[in-house]
């Protein structure tokens, strides 16, 4: 008779992400994913499958959370400006109490494995295409509402704000002073004045 698993597959898979998150996909060995996830590893191995597939799941979670959050703001969003000053106030805000500077997960991804796996490049351009998109249509809102002026291109704009918080994320792993945040948040929301 199968064994009935006897633990949270989300709280298993948030356990994954902040071990990614932290250490890479290649500077986790085995026996860390073990450690970090308090499973052995036919656990692991019968419910994710190998490292890879567990880091697919992991960053497809992160992605889910991530993005989706961002899209709810922009769903909800009733002042574009406001909405977009939260946004970097948030990540700021989580790039300095972050215990252990961590940067992006999506951008570590980006940048340690899409290069060299395809499925994970497939993850990270769509995540891509998702906040691009969520960012055209707060612009397109707010150029419908008169905050930002119309002769602005709200794809070209939508596209800036994603790299701008890129590089605000990468910029994190370095624990950058708080001041130099601010003046990138200052001239990224000056550019749509």
């Amino acid at each position: 008779m199968a064994r009935t698993k006897e633990f949270d597959q989300e709280a298993i898979l948030d356990k994954a992400v902040d071990l990614f998150w932290y250490k890479g996909y290649h500077a986790s060995s085995m026996q860390d994913v073990v450690d970090a996830l308090g499973l052995s590893r036919s656990s692991i191995y019968d419910t994710f499958g190998d490292k890879r597939k567990l880091y697919i799941s992991a960053l497809e979670r992160y992605r889910a959370q991530a993005a989706g959050g961002l899209i709810d703001m922009v769903n909800d969003s009733k002042n574009t400006m406001v909405s977009l000053q939260e946004i970097f106030k948030m990540l700021v805000h989580d790039s300095f109490t972050d215990k252990l500077p961590k940067g992006c997960f999506m951008v570590n991804s980006s940048v340690e494995l899409a290069p060299h796996d395809e499925e994970i490049d497939k993850i990270v351009r769509q995540n891509m295409q998702d906040i691009e998109d969520a960012f055209f249509q707060l612009i397109t809102k707010g150029q419908q509402s008169g905050e930002i002026s119309m002769d602005k291109n709200p794809r070209a704009i939508a596209r800036f704000l994603f790299n701008t918080i890129s590089g605000l994320r990468i910029a994190a792993k370095s624990a950058v002073d708080q001041d130099i945040y601010n003046d990138i948040v200052s001239v990224a929301l000056d550019v749509l004045k």
